[in-house]
């Protein structure tokens, strides 16, 4: 069985971490945002040509629990997950893992919040989830679901 997340790794490089030694928490939603980018790149090309031409994929809310601290070096698996899909907006949930040989570790938990708009800055209004996004977006979602309103 295929895993039911879209996953980013990540190794911590010392430009990521305080003084302490431990990661900044700012860094958390930088790789929210990234996963996020990798997987449009990768499994929804389509969307992101929406993107240049006038959909507008807004961050309405992020947040992120910390549960164990991590330092450079240590590998990461950022495991996003589809949570929930409305008309017009979305949510996804992150689960950072550390991954040391073969033990993995959930060290924090995210999740982020997006609408789809469409229209000029001056006159931006709510859009319809692309289907070519819910189409990609169906085999990562937390929960077995039926997209109400959209064909299979």
């Amino acid at each position: 069985m295929a895993d039911d997340y879209f996953e980013y790794r990540h190794t911590v490089g010392f430009e990521e971490t305080n003084l302490v030694g431990n990661v900044y928490y700012v860094n958390y939603l930088r790789w929210q945002g990234r996963c996020r980018e990798l997987f449009l790149h990768q499994k929804a090309p389509d969307v992101l040509a929406e993107v240049q031409d006038d959909l507008k994929l807004f961050t309405l809310k992020v947040d992120c629990e910390f549960f164990a601290e991590i330092t450079a070096f240590d590998e990461l698996s950022i495991r996003m997950r589809l949570s929930e899909l409305g008309q017009t907006q979305l949510e996804f949930t992150f689960d950072y893992v550390k991954v040391t040989g073969g033990a993995e570790v959930l060290i924090a938990r995210g999740r982020q919040r997006i609408a789809c708009m469409r229209g000029p800055n001056t006159n931006t209004v709510p859009s319809r989830i692309p289907d070519g996004l819910a189409r990609a977006l169906e085999p990562y979602s937390a929960q077995s679901r039926t997209l109400v309103g959209r064909a299979a």
